[in-house]
């Protein structure tokens, strides 16, 4: 069985803005942020992740985030929605809203308090998974999870789950991109979470690239993928030289807070994270500045003879 994924490509994860006034979500922020990156050719949109702050929100406000980006996309690129919740009626009953709005798949984390056995995962995701008819991605983040799906966890539990046909691998692992694909039969589609792994993850036959930055970078995350599949191996290697500390920048100081002050800093205000995230100190904003203002001003994507149509 070859696998042929929903998604593919630069795959954009919008943070949820939030009213500096009143703290709640700013529908009207949200738009305007999902339009931006549609516009900008990102190839799939991914609202409620982590860094969506999806956590931190009450169920109508989930309902409104998911509503307000998939009636945005209108069907202009691809949608993944993430339904994690706590318990399973919980991911059930947010699977179900996602796909009433027209959700092209949706994504599962393990978001758990208490370690899960296997018997308890499978049927989670068996649950979740048959509760509609969307295509699911399995989200293995042990960093936010605390739980740990390895690449035999992943594919026994595909077996069982016909409609669990992707994996955003997160682990920071670059091997098992490879290993999950490989142990699959390339039924599996997989998908990388790891900013800093995304040439390494292309290279390794990933189908996309799950990823924050296009918020910020967005022409930069394309153009990599653009040269990593198109056989454009050292203009690969070029771009994510210059990409690479400022991805690491984000992950290594937290998504949700390291967009927002991205977005700050590029006068596109979406507020400040919900408590208990507090928003980037003032030092550190600094240090994002300048690996902004440092990407702006490159001229690699400016030459025709290298960059992407």
């Amino acid at each position: 069985m070859t696998a042929n994924p929903p998604l593919s490509g630069v795959i954009a994860y919008p943070v949820t803005p939030f009213d500096r006034g009143s703290g709640d979500v700013d529908l009207a922020a949200l738009r305007q942020l999902t339009d931006e990156l549609v516009d900008a050719g990102s190839h799939g949109i991914a609202p409620l992740g982590s860094t969506g702050e999806n956590a931190y929100l009450s169920e109508s406000e989930w309902d409104a985030v998911c509503e307000t980006t998939l009636q945005t996309v209108a069907g202009r690129v691809s949608t993944l929605v993430g339904v994690s919740h706590w318990s399973t009626d919980g991911t059930v009953r947010r699977a179900r809203v996602a796909a009433r709005h027209g959700a092209t798949a949706i994504m599962v984390l393990p978001q758990v308090y208490w370690k899960l056995t296997e018997a308890e995962l499978v049927r989670h995701f068996a649950t979740v998974a048959a509760a509609t008819d969307l295509p699911m991605m399995l989200y293995n983040n042990p960093g936010t999870s605390g739980t740990d799906l390895n690449p035999q966890t992943v594919v026994a539990l595909a077996r069982q789950i016909p409609n669990l046909t992707m994996v955003k691998e997160s682990s920071g692992d670059a091997a098992r991109f490879r290993a999950i694909r490989e142990l699959s039969d390339g039924a599996l589609s997989v998908y990388n979470g790891s900013n800093p792994l995304a040439l390494e993850a292309f290279r390794s036959g990933a189908a996309g690239w799950c990823t924050a930055a296009a918020c910020l970078v967005p022409q930069w995350c394309l153009e990599l993928h653009a040269a990593a599949t198109g056989e454009r191996q050292e203009r690969a290697d070029t771009v994510l030289a210059e990409l690479l500390p400022f991805l690491e920048f984000i992950v290594a100081h937290g998504l949700p807070r390291t967009i927002k002050a991205g977005l700050e800093i590029q006068a596109r205000d979406t507020g400040r994270p919900r408590a208990p995230l507090q928003p980037l100190p003032d030092e550190v904003t600094g240090e994002l500045r300048s690996l902004l203002a440092r990407l702006e001003s490159h001229p690699i994507l400016d030459d025709p003879a290298t960059a992407s149509a």
